[in-house]
C-alpha cells in the first residue's frame, strides 16, 4: 500500500507503477484499486473519438494546453491499436503530444488496445479511476479511432467529443458508423479546409434527423442490470442541444470556444441531474462487465482441456454444432 500512499501524495512515479499493475492485472492491482476508489469522483471525464485521420491527438494536445491555461491539471489516456500479428503497439500519441512534456500538471499514458473492441482497452476504466484518484481535474480519454465500434467511450466519459474532418470521403460516410448519437459535442477539425462548411452542414442535417442521446440505448445490451440501476421515476433531460464547433488544432483556431463548451456541458450535467443518471448507468455497465469476466474465469477453471480439444475436433469435422459443444461443456462443469 506504500505505492497508493505515494500516489495520493502526488508521486508521478507511483502513479505510473500502479497503472502498470492495473494494465497487467497484477494481484496488487486489485488491492490498489480498492484503496483508491474512495478517492475517485472528482475528475471530469472527457472522451475524444472519431475516425482515423481527423486529428484527434493534435486536438487533445491543444485542448490540454487550454485546460492548463485555466489552471486545471490533466491526465490523458491515449489508446493505440494493437497489431493482430505481433501483439505490439506503436504508442505514438506521446510523440504527437510532445508539446506537453515537462508540464507537472499533465500526465500522459498510452495504452495498447490489446484486441479490445469499442475503441478503448479492457483496463481503460480502471486506469481512468487511478488518474481520478491521483487528483487530476480533467481526464481525457482518446480512443483508437476505429469508427464503427467507438460507442464504448459513451459508457465511460461524461462529455464525449466526436471529431470529424472534411475530405475523408462521403460527407455522410462517417455517420454510418452510428457514433453520431453518442456525441455531446461535435467537432469539425481541420476547418481551414474549404470543404469544412459542407461537413458542418451535413452534421446539422443529421442532428435534425437524430432522436437525441439516450443513456439506456447506448448501454442496453448489458441487460437487466442497467434497468435495475436506473433511479425510479427518472427521465432524461433532453434540453442539451448538441453543438458543432469548427477547429484547427494546428493553429489553435476555435479551441477556446470548444473548451468553453466542455465546461458548459459539465455545468449542464450537474445542474440537470444528468450526471447522476449517467453515473448509475456507467456503474451498472461496469459491474455487468466484471461479473461476466469473473463468471467466465470461474467457468473456465472447471473445463476439462482434453474434453475441450475433442469437442473442437468434433465441431471442426461438422459432427457437433457449436451450441451443442458449449452445452456439453456447461453440463460437464455443473
Amino acid at each position: 500500500m506504500t505505492l497508493v500512499k505515494e500516489l495520493l501524495s502526488g508521486s508521478k512515479r507511483a502513479l505510473a507503477r500502479v497503472i502498470s499493475q492495473v494494465e497487467n492485472d497484477a494481484p496488487a492491482a486489485h488491492e490498489a484499486l480498492a484503496a483508491l476508489f474512495p478517492h475517485t469522483g472528482h475528475a471530469h471525464l472527457v472522451g475524444v473519438t472519431g475516425a482515423p485521420g481527423t486529428g484527434k491527438s493534435t486536438l487533445v494536445n491543444c485542448l490540454t494546453m487550454a485546460f492548463r491555461e485555466r489552471g486545471d491539471s490533466v491526465g490523458i489516456v491515449a489508446i493505440d491499436p494493437t497489431s493482430p500479428y505481433s501483439g505490439g503497439a506503436i504508442l505514438g500519441d506521446r510523440i504527437r503530444m510532445r508539446d506537453l512534456s515537462g508540464d507537472s500538471g499533465v500526465f500522459i499514458r498510452s495504452m495498447a488496445s490489446r484486441g479490445s473492441l469499442g475503441g478503448i482497452a479492457r483496463k481503460t476504466a480502471d486506469v481512468v479511476k487511478v488518474m481520478d484518484a491521483a487528483g487530476f481535474d480533467i481526464v481525457v480519454i482518446e480512443t483508437v479511432g476505429a469508427g464503427q465500434s467507438e460507442i464504448e467511450i459513451a459508457r465511460l466519459a461524461q462529455t464525449v467529443l466526436v471529431v470529424e474532418a472534411p475530405g475523408l470521403g462521403d460527407d455522410i460516410q462517417a455517420f454510418k458508423a452510428g457514433i453520431l448519437e453518442i456525441a455531446d459535442i461535435l467537432v469539425v477539425n481541420k476547418a481551414d479546409d474549404p470543404r469544412a462548411g459542407n461537413t458542418e452542414r451535413a452534421l446539422k442535417g443529421m442532428l435534425e434527423l437524430a432522436d437525441g442521446r439516450h443513456v439506456e440505448q447506448m448501454i442496453w445490451h448489458h441487460g437487466m442490470l442497467i434497468a435495475a440501476a436506473m433511479p425510479a421515476g427518472s427521465s432524461t433531460d433532453e434540453s442539451w442541444q448538441v453543438p458543432i464547433h469548427l477547429t484547427n488544432a494546428i493553429s489553435g483556431d476555435g479551441v477556446t470556444a470548444l473548451v468553453n463548451e466542455i465546461y458548459n456541458h459539465r455545468a449542464y450535467l450537474n445542474e440537470s441531474g444528468e450526471l447522476s443518471r449517467r453515473t448509475y448507468a456507467r456503474v451498472a455497465a461496469e459491474l455487468d462487465l466484471q461479473l461476466r469476466e469473473h463468471l467466465m474465469r470461474r467457468l473456465l477453471k472447471g473445463v476439462d482441456i482434453e474434453r475441450l480439444q475433442s469437442l473442437i475436433v468434433e465441431v471442426a469435422s461438422r459432427r457437433t454444432a457449436p451450441h451443442q459443444a458449449v452445452e456439453t461443456l456447461l453440463d460437464h462443469c455443473e
